[in-house]
């Protein structure tokens, strides 16, 4: 009954805000259909009828990221991950939500010293010779200070927000009735699998929230590239690391996105660009465990040349299946196998199983050669995507939830090469990679191998 009260709450909140920037009213390239465009006027009318009689001077892109920006953290975050979805939601718009900054104000310095006092059971001063009380960070989930341990080591101090919990709990619980709501009413939203995205994005964000969760992302990277000098993973103190706090080696280094500083210290953009991608295919591909919060923040160069990954708050994790599906359409795109594209597609059940498969394979091919048709450099994965996600909405293809984390992460990291160097093209500079890795795993020989392992497996569980 609490739940449903405050559900009603936050929706008449939310409908007041969807009529001031005019989300429903003024949808323009966005498909939605005429009985929502009609119900969002009527809402309008009787909610704020001064914007119903205005036509908005700002595009839909402009209105909605602002939306989201005023609903708060958890509806940033929500639109962070749409914005991979240029297909539904348009290639402007889209743009215009990748812009989405989570910065806020940060929280009271009182509130951060007594949280650590509490937690570790010590003054702060027994704890760091020095505290930084202005924070490096202010995020929407959690703010970040330098210190220096009472041993010497410099580190940042991760801290949650206070009641970042209740305030989470609270918003999903009604973008869960959203989803329900609107795959009831809406026919053409089932394919969306609203219910399931959300049920990705809470468990993304239970992660996020659990800062000894994150250490234990973080210690299973380093543990990913042990031996790999092209990555460098902070370090952990567990002593210092709780749900709330998470404390961790600094590390000094260079933007990924401030690319004149990067070459005024002797590094080659276009080097940066091909460790970002092998770094990234192998996480996805080799591991199925991925960093899946890539930002300008989070992504740094040391003077060395090598490739920091810090906050480890959001990762991606796939399937064996999964990750081979994505990795051989990729390849199969860049052979213009067209029949194995559409082979895969209906292999793992991204497609509906009575597909016409030859029909599919031709729809493959008409958006996939004015881009595969380029020289290799100008090809743009991030557009690929976009194209064959047309596509597979007009053959059926329900959303996979599973792979709204890596469409995500895919288009990025495209973005960050397209940042160090205009020229580059980052799966150029991986190619020699991803033909390795295909000979290895997607060889007759390698599918063999699989398949013998899993009827291994079977006969072990049965016994």
């Amino acid at each position: 009954m609490i739940n449903f009260i405050q559900n009603i709450s936050n929706l008449i909140l939310f409908l007041y805000k969807i009529s001031k920037y005019q989300i429903l009213t003024h949808p323009e390239n966005i498909k939605i259909s005429k009985k929502i465009i009609f119900i969002g006027n009527l809402i309008c009318f009787a909610i704020y009828p001064k914007k119903f009689f205005i036509r908005p001077k700002q595009n839909f892109g402009i209105r909605l990221t602002n939306f989201l920006k005023e609903l708060g953290p958890i509806y940033i975050k929500f639109g962070q991950t749409i914005s991979t979805r240029p297909d539904l939601i348009g290639l402007d718009t889209a743009n215009h939500l990748k812009s989405l900054q989570d910065k806020l104000p940060p929280f009271n310095i009182k509130f951060v010293k007594n949280k650590i006092e509490e937690s570790f059971g010590k003054q702060i001063s027994k704890i760091f010779s020095s505290f930084e009380e202005i924070p490096v960070a202010a995020a929407s989930i959690a703010q970040v200070h330098q210190a220096t341990l009472i041993s010497g080591e410099k580190v940042a101090v991760k801290i949650l927000r206070p009641n970042i919990n209740q305030q989470y709990n609270n918003d999903i619980i009604f973008l869960e009735f959203i989803a329900k709501f609107t795959t009831k009413f809406v026919k053409s939203s089932k394919r969306l699998k609203l219910n399931e995205v959300i049920a990705v994005f809470r468990e993304s964000m239970n992660s996020e929230l659990n800062l000894l969760m994150e250490a234990a992302a973080a210690s299973r990277f380093a543990d990913n590239f042990l031996g790999d000098d092209s990555i460098c993973v902070p370090q952990i103190y567990w002593n210092l690391t709780s749900e709330e706090i998470l404390t961790l080696e600094w590390i000094d280094g260079i933007s990924i996105y401030d690319r004149k500083n990067i070459i005024k210290h002797g590094l080659k953009p276009e080097d940066i660009a091909a460790k970002i991608a092998v770094i990234f295919f192998n996480q996805a591909y080799r591991d199925g465990f991925f960093h899946a919060d890539l930002h300008p923040g989070n992504i740094l160069v040391k003077k060395n040349g090598q490739i920091a990954l810090i906050d480890f708050g959001i990762i991606g994790i796939l399937l064996e299946e999964d990750r081979l599906a994505i990795a051989e359409l990729l390849y199969a795109f860049l052979k213009r196998d067209y029949k194995l594209v559409a082979s895969v597609h209906h292999q793992v059940g991204y497609i509906p199983k009575n597909t016409n498969l030859e029909l599919f394979s031709q729809s493959c091919r008409a958006i996939a050669e004015p881009i595969i048709g380029k020289q290799i450099k100008n090809i743009s994965i991030g557009n690929l995507l976009a194209q064959l996600f047309k596509v597979t909405e007009e053959f059926g293809m329900e959303t996979q939830p599973q792979l709204l984390l890596l469409q995500k992460t895919m288009v990025v990291v495209e973005g960050i090469g397209q940042s160090l160097d205009p020229e580059i093209n980052m799966w150029q500079l991986a190619e020699p990679w991803i033909k390795k890795w295909a000979i290895k795993n997607l060889s007759p020989e390698a599918k063999l191998l699989r398949i013998a392992k899993k009827f291994i497996n079977r006969i072990i569980q049965n016994q």
